[in-house]
């Protein structure tokens, strides 16, 4: 524990060294819930929540609540259908009109090792059906996302991925994060990650904490012999 007490500091002190050679922005928070409910050998229920800060735990930015099907055409090719619904302040300490947004989104996951390594692909097509007092508006994303997670012990490990989108009728808009983060394994159905989110997005350069919880159940009745 006393490891991951320093490699957690260590990890916090380098995102608010970034923050602080930006004066203009703040250090934000971000949680994250995400589970994976089985209910057959071939199909599972996604369920997901995220709350975004504009700064460590105050300054409401969004709320993202989603949920959807997985088919897991091998253990290592997963299809996923989806809804998402967000409240969005897009406005850093002003007034503004909310954004609300409904969300409809496919995507494919890939998985494999290379030299050990177990690398993760996923690719996401997302609908996004914008809402404001004065606007309603259409918008389709792309979103690449490459990943992996390196096992440190039974219980630690360190999860990095780098994703990037692009808006398809915003000129090529686009979006790049990254995540670094260490995990800790609760068991072997659950994990925390406390980690570090860079978002450059509209010029901007962004620094975010993450706390994620996520938690895999099985509901599949077994047959008794």
């Amino acid at each position: 524990m006393k490891r991951l007490l320093i490699i957690f500091v260590f990890c916090l002190n380098i995102a608010l060294g970034f923050c602080q050679s930006n004066p203009e922005k703040k250090l934000g928070s971000w949680f994250t819930y995400s589970g994976t409910h089985k209910i057959s050998e071939k199909i599972s229920i996604h369920t997901c929540s995220q709350l975004w800060l504009y700064e460590v735990g105050d300054n409401f930015n969004l709320i993202f609540l989603s949920s959807g099907l997985n088919y897991y055409i091998s253990p290592k090719l997963i299809v996923n259908v989806s809804y998402g619904y967000l409240d969005i302040d897009s406005a850093f300490n002003t007034n503004s009109n909310h954004t609300f947004e409904n969300r409809i989104f496919e995507q494919i996951t890939y998985k494999h090792t290379i030299s050990k390594l177990p690398i993760d692909h996923r690719f996401r097509v997302e609908q996004r059906f914008l809402n404001t007092p004065v606007t309603n508006k259409t918008n389709h994303r792309l979103r690449y996302r490459l990943g992996t997670s390196i096992k440190l012990d039974k219980y630690l490990f360190i999860r990095l991925n780098n994703e990037f989108f692009t808006t398809l009728n915003k000129g090529f808009t686009t979006e790049n994060r990254f995540y670094s983060a260490l995990g800790i394994n609760i068991s072997k159905s659950n994990n925390l990650q406390m980690g570090y989110v860079n978002r450059k997005i509209n010029g901007l350069n962004l620094h975010r904490i993450e706390i994620g919880y996520y938690i895999k159940t099985n509901h599949i009745k077994k047959t008794k012999t």
